[in-house]
């Protein structure tokens, strides 16, 4: 009876230690998505406030300065990308928040490039599509991993496309950029949340608990941004 007993609670506790984990991944992910949403919402009231300020986008936009402004995303993805396992949780929601107001100054001239409401429109575009990637990254059962080298030479590709194009100002390599850039990164989407999956589940402590949920929002955040912007070349109406 004892064995037989023990035997019948085995299932149980297998169960209840996989609720708790599918519970644990859940709230990881709603934290990243926070995480994400905020950052968001602090990137477009900068921009707009910005944008609605001739005192701050005159000296930004129209002096070399806008380089640097155009220029510093850059160096904080870098950072993230190489620094992320030495820094602390803190630090790490720290910057995360200092990117997404930099990346707010960056992104000011849309709202004098387009209107607001194919910005609006644009941005709950590029949402469904981010959020079905997401939704399928999530729930798939197929392994992602495999294209993971693929996706990361398109985004090289896309990046080099793009500065070459600055001084070319082709419209055909500008089209072609946002159509392959777009693909890239609702790819990258898919494949970064089943990723965020996969590291919550080697995690061992909450710091480092804590470090993967930034990092998976600045990831997630990226992608949103990116296809965001590239479907403005197609959905955005330009102020006249």
């Amino acid at each position: 009876m004892a064995n037989n007993s023990g035997f019948a609670r085995r299932p149980d506790a297998v169960d209840a230690r996989w609720s708790s984990f599918d519970e644990g991944l859940r709230q990881h992910l709603l934290r990243i998505y926070n995480y994400m949403a905020l950052g968001l919402v602090v990137t477009g009231a900068v921009a707009f406030v910005v944008a609605s300020t001739p005192a701050l986008y005159v000296p930004i936009f129209s002096t070399p300065l806008k380089w640097v402004v155009m220029l510093a995303p850059l160096a904080f993805v870098l950072f993230f990308s190489f620094r992320i396992h030495a820094i602390s949780a803190s630090t790490a929601q720290m910057l995360f928040w200092m990117f997404c107001a930099v990346m707010g100054l960056s992104m000011a001239s849309i709202f004098l490039v387009f209107t607001g409401t194919s910005i609006a429109r644009t941005f709950f575009i590029a949402a469904a599509m981010f959020g079905s990637m997401s939704l399928y990254g999530y729930t798939t059962k197929r392994d992602l991993t495999q294209f993971g080298s693929f996706l990361i030479m398109g985004l090289i590709g896309v990046i080099v496309a793009s500065l070459v194009n600055i001084w070319l100002q082709s419209s055909v390599l500008q089209f072609t950029v946002s159509v392959i850039g777009i693909i890239v990164f609702l790819g990258l989407t898919a494949w970064d949340t089943q990723s965020i999956k996969d590291q919550y589940a080697e995690s061992a402590d909450a710091e480092s608990t804590q470090k993967l949920a930034v990092f998976g929002a600045f990831s997630l955040y990226l992608n949103f941004i990116n296809i965001f912007q590239l479907l403005l070349n197609f959905t955005g109406q330009r102020e006249e």
